[in-house]
């Protein structure tokens, strides 16, 4: 169903796996996709190009999300092509496995530019932009829940999100824009598969009854529902996206 014509859904992280599976999705519903990248233009372009391929519209905006000056200056821009942000997907984040004791000070500073400032940007600029009829959809994980051993920082960073998701809730009350976040579980993706073991993969895959890893158009179709009509009644929450695995 093509529920969001007119409308810009902005993906950030749209270039690879899940924010490239979501800038697809939300198009085939409708959007015109602002794909989003901070340093490679030529994989949000192949995105853009899939899109049009496909019957849909989509364009390429560059913004590091952790820059508070180019988030703003990339709301401009899209607002600059004639309409503003309807949709948002907080989708950009990186992820650094270690131990507490063991993880680097530059790696920890980094996750949280990205991961929570990044959102912290996005979300303060939809805040004061996006009009009646918003729909803003961050990303968490279910390692917030998992508490899984090396994944601390991580996962701290996206309860942060967690948080930042529910109170902006409330803050936006009477403007009629809900926010939501979708914490997937593991999904296969080059950035999941990477330094695993088979061994250690097939372990995982059987985390949860489905007894398979969640896929990037798993976690689009989420996202698609709470951008559409069907999810307006849905506010303020982190929905869990993992088969099950907690």
């Amino acid at each position: 169903m093509a529920h969001g014509q007119n409308k810009v859904a902005l993906v950030t992280g749209g270039s690879r796996g899940i924010g490239a599976a979501i800038a697809r999705r939300l198009a085939a519903d409708g959007f015109t996709v602002a794909v989003n990248y901070a340093t490679n233009p030529d994989a949000a372009h192949v995105v853009v190009q899939e899109i049009e391929a496909a019957g849909g519209q989509a364009f390429a905006v560059a913004a590091d999300v952790a820059d508070a000056g180019g988030v703003a200056g990339m709301f401009a821009d899209i607002a600059a092509r004639g309409s503003e942000v309807g949709v948002l997907v907080n989708n950009a984040g990186v992820m650094e496995l270690a131990p507490i004791a063991k993880m680097d000070a530059a790696t920890f500073d980094r996750m949280v530019a990205i991961n929570l400032k990044g959102t912290f940007n996005t979300l303060q600029e939809a805040a004061r932009r996006m009009g009646e009829g918003g729909r803003i959809i961050n990303t968490s994980t279910s390692v917030t829940q998992l508490k899984l051993p090396a994944y601390g920082a991580y996962a701290a960073t996206k309860a942060a999100v967690e948080v930042l998701t529910s109170i902006l809730a409330r803050e936006l009350r009477g403007r009629n824009i809900t926010v939501n976040a979708v914490a997937p579980g593991p999904t296969a993706t080059e950035l999941f598969f990477k330094g695993k073991s088979d061994a250690l993969i097939a372990n995982i895959t059987k985390l949860a009854p489905l007894e398979r890893l969640g896929t990037p158009d798993d976690i689009a179709s989420v996202v698609s529902f709470l951008a559409g009509p069907d999810g307006a009644w849905i506010n303020g929450q982190t929905l869990f996206a993992n088969g099950g695995a907690i």
